[in-house]
């Protein structure tokens, strides 16, 4: 009896976590869509920090992923949602700080399901997750009070800036994985 009991709070868990990677995964999607426009459009230094919070929601599909796996489970790898395409600069950082707040709350519901399932595992990197997003959150938000109060001069002020990151992390060819 208590082994179903476990197994059960188990999928549950399993259950979140991947409604969690889904949404990281859209996440991806949008915001490399947007670092793509934004470069376009010579805003580089808008685009280059929304890759690196693209590539922060990588990392945050990969744990929950990992944390799957070690629960039994097979990860996720659909969409959570539709990717918005073309949307205008002004647009861009209202849409994103909505989406990490919605993420922020559908997370903290997560981690009080993870506390009533027994997983403080789980409840402990759905909270670590919560503080990057709301990093996330702060900074988009803090881009879209410049648009409001200063609008083209913030603009051409970014206008011109490289989009460069660094230089690139090392992959599987360049880091050595296939010797």
């Amino acid at each position: 009896m208590a082994k179903k009991s476990r197994d059960t709070r188990k999928t549950k868990v399993i259950g979140v976590l991947n409604r969690a990677r889904a949404m990281e995964l859209q996440a991806i999607h949008q915001y490399m869509n947007q670092h793509y426009n934004l470069d376009d459009m010579d805003y580089g230094e808008l685009a280059a920090n929304i890759k690196l919070i693209a590539i922060d929601e990588m990392r945050h599909a990969e744990m929950f992923a990992e944390r799957i796996e070690e629960l039994g489970g097979e990860p996720v790898t659909e969409l959570a949602g539709k990717v918005q395409k073309g949307q205008k600069v002004e647009a861009i950082f209202p849409f994103d700080a909505a989406l990490e707040d919605d993420t922020m709350d559908v997370y903290n519901q997560f981690v009080l399901l993870c506390r009533e399932n027994g997983d403080s595992t789980t409840q402990k990197l759905f909270e670590t997750v919560i503080d990057e997003e709301q990093v996330h959150f702060n900074y988009f938000d803090n881009v879209n009070d410049h648009l409001k109060k200063l609008g083209s001069s913030y603009l051409a002020r970014i206008a011109g800036t490289p989009a460069d990151t660094g230089p690139p992390s090392k992959g599987f060819v360049t880091g050595g994985g296939n010797a």
